[in-house]
């Protein structure tokens, strides 16, 4: 069997009721492609893990189970490295981000991939459909992060994107680094693309997330990646003599 083209990486956290229709929504939007889907449980208590497993027999699905909880970075970092396609696309285990929007993002991932520069094409969310305290805490995040980082990102909490393997495991990787791809990815030289895409109610359960904790890590963490690029000396293309 040939392999897969296309790695779709799915971090999961107690996510009974959403996992099921989220990875037939996966396998609707890419029928006809050669990809794989790999759910990476993230130390659920609940049955999210047997909800993937019973969906075996229909979907291309791979299960890949962290013994705790370690974090939505550390997820994606260890789906992204079991992967077995160069193109890999991330979205959020809640069923938030919309599947039916996959397919454009890949569509204009291949249009710009002969360009070495290229590595990733990122999701914006328009029409959120969370909470007003939480948009204004995001766009508030978001204006800060811009003007400290310099990156021009509007949504870099949108778990929607399309990028390069390789271009991902050359990143630094820290806890929360997720929330820092674009900013990351720019540091390296490469170019970062973005696309609108569409936004749902969370199905079922709550956000593991609240806007405070965000806001106390979000101060350490653009501290952290601003040493990052103050430290980086600019991408090169090293040549072999």
């Amino acid at each position: 069997m040939a392999p897969p083209e296309i790695s779709v990486v799915v971090p999961v956290k107690d996510e009974t009721g959403n996992v099921t229709p989220l990875a037939r929504e996966i396998g609707a939007a890419l029928a006809g492609e050669r990809y794989e889907m790999i759910f990476v449980d993230d130390g659920s208590t609940d049955t999210t893990v047997n909800e993937l497993a019973n969906l075996r027999p229909e979907l291309p699905i791979r299960i890949v189970a962290h013994s705790r909880n370690l974090g939505q970075s550390r997820a994606i970092r260890t789906g992204v490295r079991a992967a077995q396609a160069q193109t890999i696309v991330t979205l959020d285990g809640d069923g938030q981000n919309d599947p039916a929007d996959v397919p454009r993002l890949i569509a204009a991932f291949r249009a710009a991939a002969n360009d070495p520069k290229f590595a990733m094409i990122a999701g914006e969310r328009v029409k959120r459909q969370d909470t007003a305290a939480k948009r204004i805490a995001s766009r508030l995040a978001n204006a800060i992060r811009r003007k400290l980082l310099g990156d021009s990102a509007k949504d870099t909490g949108c778990g929607l994107k399309v990028f390069r393997r390789d271009a991902f495991l050359g990143l630094p990787y820290f806890d929360h680094m997720h929330r820092y791809l674009i900013t990351l990815m720019l540091r390296e030289g490469y170019e970062v693309r973005f696309m609108a895409v569409g936004h749902r109610p969370r199905g079922t359960g709550r956000s593991k997330y609240g806007n405070l904790d965000r806001a106390l890590v979000g101060i350490t963490d653009i501290m952290g990646v601003r040493w990052l690029q103050r430290r980086f000396r600019g991408p090169d293309t090293p040549k072999e003599l």
